[in-house]
């Protein structure tokens, strides 16, 4: 049996509830579009594999990586014309939430967003707190908390990073708008026809063709260059307590945390699964992982994000309860609470969570930092284009 108390879904600045999606998927399709192949040739982008990195990439068949689609995906993402607008106080992009300088979310500390929670152009919130945009090039198993938007899920959608572009331009909760207004309008632009031609081949804009552009942006969001990184590679060395919280991280009893965010073997500090990890022990968001396979098992579960740059990310949970890393920690030492759909790798729930003393608290924090990437947030690759399209 499923109990609920409170309803909220899916996740960020490009959350959709589920009900909607299977609405939207009713509308017509956008235009296709006909290259010249004969004289169509884009240069590839060839995504480098960080040292340890799975090498299996999640980029469909249809939408190969090429340097023109990332650098068209790149100048969409930070334009807020993308909302069909054009009045300052109706402009909205991917960036209007995703942030660079908090691992793209929007921030806890955001003065526009109050805790970190966004909302659209309608005054709507968003139906989940925000995921980070790390590594998605890796994602196999499905995008959002609850892996709606996936290839071959199991309600035989075939969405995913490529679709969040018109998602995001018709949800309430976002911009609100009208996928027909948003392509006219970059039609009109100065200089966008050109950039659709080199990087698809015409110079026609669709809709289609800007989420490929920035689905091909967003998979070169990668980091890779955390102290944690540069110790696996020889290059640096933990401290002890940094040590000490590795252990604590890797260790059934210390921690316990590698389960569910990997380590040494896994870098990417996911397994980018869903999983009940005893937040609650009653239920009502209907974008939990239990919305999309109607699974009792999966009641009250949600991918398990990835550490790296938590530092950045707060707040934490799908509904942004924690402020802190320390009460994160906190959660998982003596807060854990038992339901009968928790996650069989909460092996602790027992005693509501592994019972970590203090120095060992502040120990496991101390490691969980050394996955910060500095870089990442200041990455020029990633920032806004200089000068957007008609803004010479």
């Amino acid at each position: 049996m499923r109990f609920r108390h409170f309803a909220i879904s899916p996740f960020h600045h490009f959350a959709i509830s589920l009900p909607l999606i299977l609405l939207f998927a009713a509308l017509p399709g956008c235009k296709k579009d006909s290259p010249d192949t004969s004289t169509f040739n884009p240069t590839p982008y060839v995504i480098s594999i960080p040292k340890y990195f799975p090498t299996q990439l999640n980029i469909p068949a249809d939408n190969p990586m090429t340097v023109d689609g990332v650098e068209l995906g790149r100048t969409l993402f930070y334009d807020g014309r993308i909302s069909g607008r054009t009045d300052a106080d109706s402009l909205m992009s991917c960036s209007t939430c995703h942030l660079q300088s908090r691992s793209f979310i929007c921030g806890i500390d955001n003065p526009r967003f109050p805790g970190g929670h966004p909302y659209g152009l309608a005054g709507i919130f968003t139906p989940h707190f925000m995921l980070p945009l790390i590594n998605l090039a890796w994602v196999n198993n499905g995008f959002l908390w609850d892996g709606s938007l996936a290839a071959g899920n199991p309600l035989k959608s075939k969405r995913q990073l490529e679709d969040i572009c018109w998602l995001a331009i018709v949800a309430p909760h976002e911009m609100a708008g009208d996928t027909n207004r948003s392509k006219a309008l970059i039609q009109t632009i100065k200089g966008y026809p050109e950039l659709f031609e080199k990087a698809f081949g015409s110079k026609t804009v669709t809709v289609k063709n800007m989420g490929r552009a920035i689905a091909q942006f967003v998979r070169t969001l990668i980091s890779a260059d955390s102290k944690f990184d540069r110790f696996l590679a020889g290059k640096t060395e933990l401290n002890e307590k940094e040590r000490r919280g590795y252990v604590l991280f890797m260790t059934e009893t210390g921690g316990d945390c590698f389960h569910c965010h990997g380590g040494e073997g896994n870098p990417l500090f996911t397994t980018n699964l869903f999983y009940n990890n005893g937040k609650d022990s009653v239920f009502s968001d209907a974008g939990d992982r239990y919305g999309v396979t109607n699974s009792p098992m999966d009641v009250g579960a949600y991918v398990a994000p990835t550490l790296r740059n938590v530092v950045f990310t707060a707040p934490y949970m799908h509904d942004g309860r924690f402020k802190t890393l320390e009460e994160v920690i906190d959660f998982y030492s003596s807060g854990v609470v038992w339901s009968p759909a928790i996650s069989p790798l909460m092996h602790h729930v027992i005693t509501h969570g592994v019972q970590l003393t203090p120095s060992q608290k502040s120990d496991l924090k101390d490691f969980i930092l050394t996955l910060t990437d500095s870089n990442f947030v200041k990455n020029p690759a990633f920032a806004r284009p200089v000068i957007l399209p008609g803004e010479e």
